[in-house]
Order: C-alpha cells, then structure tokens, then sequence
C-alpha cells in the first residue's frame, strides 16, 4: 500500500488485516500507484505480539526509549501500537507491533471510531509529518483548495467546525481542487496536503457509505485531490454572532497569529507535540518544536490576508469574495 501525504511517499504494510483495512479506509481512496517514486517513510506492522527489546536502552521519558538514533514508543499516543524508529539513509524507518493493554482494548471495543482514528494518526500522519518536518515544512490546521476550475488557490484558516469543509465541499462541487480537508503542511510557500478522508455532513444528499464521525459528519473518498499547492489568498474564517457575512481585509499579523494558534488547538494534532519531541530528541534530527509561527508568518507576508465573518444567512460565495479581494490588491 502506498500513498503520498505531507509531501512524502509513504509504504505501508500489515500482517494483521484488519489493521491494514483501517489504513486503507483512511487513504480516503487515494492509494497511490506511483510505483517509481522513492519511498521516504516505510512503515510495517509486524504480526509479533513481543515486545521490543530495549535492554541497556536509555530512557527518553515514562514508556519511552532510545539508541543510537533508534527510538522506541511503547503504546505511542494510547493507540495500543508500540514504535521501532529510525533514519535510513534518506527515508524513515517505523516498525509498528499491536500490544494493547486491557484498557485500550476495552476503549478500542467502546470507541471504535476513536481507535480507528487514533492507529491512523500513529501510523500514517505522525511519522509523515515529523519526517517532512526535516525538509523545513511545518503542519498547519488548514484547509487548502482552488476557486472553481481554474481559480486562484485559497488556504483556509479556522478553528475546528467553524465552516472549512463546507467551503471546500462547495468548491469541490463546482470542479476545484483541494490538498485537505483539515491539515496540511507548508514551508511558507507551498502547501502539502496531509492525507485523510473529506468529512461531510452525514445528510448530505448522495452521502450513503463511510464510517460515521463524531458532530454529525462521516466520511467520504476524495474527488478532485492534488498532493500540493501554492495559495495565492489567506482566509482566517470566525463566527461571532452576526446573522450577515461579512470581509475585509486583515493584518498579516493578525492573521499569522490566527493561523499558529488554530494549529495548537486543534484536536487531530494534541498528540502530535510529544510525539514530535521525542523522536527528535532521542534521534538527535530536526527541531524539538516545530517551525509553525515562523511558516505561518512567511505565509501571511507574502499573499493577501483576508477576514471572513461567517453570518447565519445564505451560503458564502467564496468565489465572490477572492475574486474582489485579489482585484483590489492588484
């Protein structure tokens, strides 16, 4: 199984089944058959239920190791997976072993979603994203897509369900493209996609299929996805009790800010911190935190910045909106 997420070119393999089912359900339909592309991340789950042998290894932190640059994460972020890393030449190397305990598995058999998600972010998302990261790329939570066929590139930045995949879903109907859905990473220029199923409202006409999600939304395959793209407008989306939808221009300070904290509270990143700072400690690579101010600083200098209240009335004309923005600028 191969896919491209946050830049890099991932293979995976499982020996438990069901483990690879939840991988491929969340390529979102997206396995990538660019067989000749260089692999960067090769992530294998072993069908071993023994634990890794960590004698004389020093310890990192509680359940965590390393030698030389290996690191080991002994049920990274409560998935029930325990973690062998390490750099290989110009790729990353994880090896993966299911060892839940009898607390993630009765979570896991109560909160199947949650666990589906959880095997995902250790797996597909954490290791893309710390590996990209040594390539200058930070993760940002943002959406990414074009206005309608052939229109200009817009990163959407916001809290979450404040109203991003509602844009993007709009834009998708009407020919656009998107890297995501909810993450992406960037080095100030460029914006890489980080792969995971688009999450709809689960009454939107047509939206039979999916695994269910929580906020009333499910999941659904990709149409339309590009792996990158440069945005050409930033997008900071709020909501603060007007029934009209308004825009204006914004401080590429403001909206830099707006970006960085955005990203910290996701929920889809919580974990993601401590495992950022532990594989780059124990490997000795990359920064322990990191670079999304400076990314989102870079972002908002360099494109125009705008302000979108979001009102209780009809559906945004996104296309409305860019178009005057960018021809006032211009």
């Amino acid at each position: 199984m191969r896919i491209v997420s946050a830049g890099e070119y991932l293979e995976i393999s499982s020996h438990h089944a069901w483990i690879g089912q939840v991988l491929e359900e969340g390529a979102g339909g997206q396995l990538s058959s660019e067989a000749e592309s260089d692999v960067t991340v090769q992530i294998e789950v072993e069908s071993s239920p023994q634990p890794f042998d960590t004698s004389g290894w020093e310890v990192l932190t509680r359940d965590s190791w390393r030698h030389q640059e290996q690191v080991m994460i002994a049920n990274a972020c409560s998935s029930g997976l325990d973690l062998l890393m390490k750099p290989v030449g110009q790729h990353l190397e994880v090896i993966a072993r299911w060892r839940p305990n009898l607390k993630v598995r009765g979570a896991a058999a109560l909160l199947r979603s949650r666990a589906h998600l959880l095997i995902r972010s250790v797996l597909l998302h954490f290791p893309a994203l710390w590996w990209s990261q040594q390539r200058g790329r930070a993760p940002l939570h943002a959406s990414v897509c074009t206005v309608g066929q052939a229109g200009p590139t817009v990163l959407i930045a916001g809290p979450g369900g404040i109203g991003k995949s509602t844009l993007i879903q709009t834009q998708l109907a009407r020919g656009g493209r998107s890297t995501s859905d909810n993450l992406c990473v960037s080095d100030g220029f460029t914006a890489w996609g980080v792969l995971e199923p688009r999450r709809i409202p689960s009454t939107l006409n047509g939206s039979a299929g999916g695994r269910r999600m929580p906020y009333g939304r499910k999941e659904a395959e990709w149409s339309n996805r590009v792996d990158y793209l440069s945005p050409d407008l930033l997008l900071v989306l709020r909501r603060d009790g007007s029934t009209a939808t308004g825009a204006k221009p914004c401080d590429p300070r403001d909206a830099a800010r707006f970006l960085t904290a955005g990203t910290y509270m996701a929920g889809e990143l919580r974990r993601y911190w401590s495992f950022c700072a532990t594989i780059s400690l124990g490997m000795g690579l990359g920064e322990i935190h990191p670079a999304i101010e400076r990314v989102s600083q870079a972002i908002s200098s360099r494109i125009p910045c705008v302000d979108l209240v979001l009102g209780t009335g009809p559906d945004v004309d996104l296309e409305d909106i860019v178009t005057k923005t960018l021809a006032e600028v211009r």
